[in-house]
């Protein structure tokens, strides 16, 4: 690490006051020029503590960066995460406050529930749907507590900076059908993505590595670095297909996923 323990306590406090606040802060990797990706998940770790104090739940996992095309742009070869806390779930055709957030868009995901606990290195993909519950279309809300340009600078954020943001983690839509894992090739699941009234994207799982069950062994092999686990009910986003949406007040979104199920919110 290169951050010091109490520069990583400012800067996750920076972090939970901007959300508060729906303020944002400027770039943590400008102000902290050695950071790393380890000071990253370290701020990361003390925000998400301050959550919990503040009374917030944990209710699974974000995978993000998983696409090519997102990977390149912010110059990284693995995915990042972020925590799902129970304040950021929403049903099928809920309207989301825009009030609580500051910037915010929106992504097309296929969501797992788990029923059984998974820990450790090397994980098959068979034990991974064996651990799954159901499977499900979701739209994840994205928002940002650190500007995404800063203009002055004349630079972006980067993937320190949205690590350090739980992963720039606002809240999750979720469709009401519940899938079993092995009646879909997830490879194939895909959606339509139609923001107010016109398609504004499309994609299929294999957008997310491949596979989206291949960013859940990802997440198992980087937890397994700090003897986390992904627990029995967790909710996990298995990352984007889509490039990010912009989501502003009187939006309205569907994702039309076939087969697999639908899931629509509208930004009130």
């Amino acid at each position: 690490m290169s951050m010091t323990s109490d520069q990583v306590e400012n800067a996750a406090k920076e972090l939970f006051l901007a959300e508060k606040n729906r303020k944002q802060i400027g770039l943590l990797s400008v102000q902290y020029e050695k950071m790393n990706m380890e000071d990253a998940y370290e701020v990361q770790k003390a925000l998400v503590k301050r959550k919990i104090k503040d009374g917030l739940k944990i209710k699974g996992w974000k995978i993000g960066l998983t696409s090519k095309a997102m990977q390149n742009a912010l110059n990284i070869n693995i995915p990042d995460s972020g925590i799902l806390f129970d304040n950021m779930l929403f049903e099928d055709g809920d309207s989301i406050p825009t009030s609580r957030f500051i910037e915010t868009r929106i992504e097309a995901e296929i969501a797992f529930v788990m029923k059984h606990s998974l820990s450790g290195k090397n994980i098959s993909r068979q034990e991974v749907l064996k651990a799954t519950d159901y499977v499900l279309p979701s739209l994840e809300i994205l928002d940002t507590r650190i500007m995404r340009l800063d203009k002055s600078l004349g630079k972006s954020r980067n993937v320190f900076d949205t690590i350090s943001d739980n992963a720039a983690n606002a809240g999750v839509v979720t469709g009401n059908i519940k899938n079993n894992p092995y009646d879909f090739d997830l490879r194939r699941v895909g959606a339509i993505v139609i923001k107010n009234g016109e398609v504004e994207e499309t994609g299929l799982g294999a957008g997310v590595l491949n596979d989206p069950v291949t960013g859940i062994i990802w997440l198992l092999n980087r937890l397994s670095q700090y003897g986390q686990k992904i627990s029995s009910g967790d909710l996990i986003l298995s990352g984007s297909f889509i490039r990010p949406i912009e989501a502003r007040k009187g939006d309205e979104f569907f994702a039309d996923f076939g087969e697999f199920g639908s899931v629509k919110c509208h930004f009130d």
